[in-house]
């Protein structure tokens, strides 16, 4: 083509170079897939996720029973992660116990979520003496250990899965309650809730209508943090032994159970806790990610 040809299409103003629109999602779609450091954490999650959903499908084995013949051997082909002192594969008890571990953490993350909201929400958005005695509440649940409150509530609720995770669950439900405050005050100081206010709105539409939708998200973050903090909590109540009754497997009591056998049997401790470390590790790093992605 000629440049004659090709000038009046540079100089006609009707001509316009359209760049291609990307939305929010699918830029942070992007800059996920970008970013080699989030591969391996989120693969780990998801083959996590994927021990609890189907543990038939990655350990076919029974968990509860094992070969007496076969304890305490070391990691090989024919088990990954070893046996135990009864002949049990660890792996497969690994695998199983995934379940209840994360299922724990699922309950006890959603518990502080909803009960850190709605203490936070209505501190933030009534104000005055509910304010002062809801933020009085929290702040005596964040003076204490929150590895010692959950200690406290689950030997006064008694032992069992469910139970580790409401008093790990209430142990995290301070920094929810905080988080939820900060944003719904500054929510509630904008200059359209004044303005729906003035216009005779009432405070449930309000509330409904430009508060909740503006202070959901940093919280939602939160809980993504919290996940990896509620995965440690709950194998450590577990490995001391308020969790499921034995043989049932979970993580913290895979652990527990290796104690006695360090000296001779290094793997029954060390390859679930490394496998713990590394979910709680991958949890944390995602979490953080979509912190930072949700302040921009």
């Amino acid at each position: 083509m000629s440049d004659t040809l090709i000038e009046p299409l540079l100089l006609d103003p009707s001509v316009e170079a359209k760049a291609p629109v990307v939305s929010r999602r699918e830029s942070t779609a992007i800059g996920w897939i970008r970013k080699p450091g989030l591969v391996i954490p989120v693969l780990i999650v998801l083959l996590a996720i994927g021990f609890a959903v189907a543990p038939g499908f990655f350990a076919s084995g029974d968990p509860l029973s094992g070969v007496p013949a076969d304890k305490l051997q070391g990691p090989s082909l024919a088990h990954w992660f070893g046996t135990d002192n009864l002949g049990r594969d660890l792996y497969t008890r690994f695998v199983h116990g995934a379940a209840l571990s994360l299922t724990a953490t699922l309950v006890a993350v959603g518990i502080a979520l909803v009960a850190g909201s709605i203490i936070g929400l209505l501190a933030g958005f009534v104000g005055g003496v509910v304010d002062a005695v809801l933020m009085r509440i929290v702040d005596v649940l964040l003076s204490i250990p929150a590895l010692l409150l959950s200690l406290a509530l689950v030997t006064a609720l008694g032992f069992g899965t469910i139970n580790v995770a409401i008093a790990v669950g209430v142990s995290m439900v301070a920094n929810f309650a905080r988080v939820m405050r900060a944003e719904v005050m500054r929510v509630r100081g904008a200059q359209y809730v004044e303005a729906a206010f003035s216009s005779g709105v009432q405070w449930l539409g309000v509330l409904r209508r430009h508060v909740l939708p503006n202070s959901y998200a940093p919280v939602v973050a939160l809980s993504a943090v919290e996940f990896g903090q509620a995965v440690l909590a709950v194998s450590a109540l577990s490995f001391l032994g308020f969790g499921a009754v034995p043989p049932t497997p979970e993580w913290g009591s895979l652990v527990s159970e290796g104690r006695n056998f360090l000296a001779n049997a290094w793997w029954m401790t060390t390859l679930p806790g490394l496998a713990i470390v590394a979910v709680v590790i991958s949890a944390h790093r995602i979490g953080h990610e979509i912190e930072r992605n949700n302040r921009r």
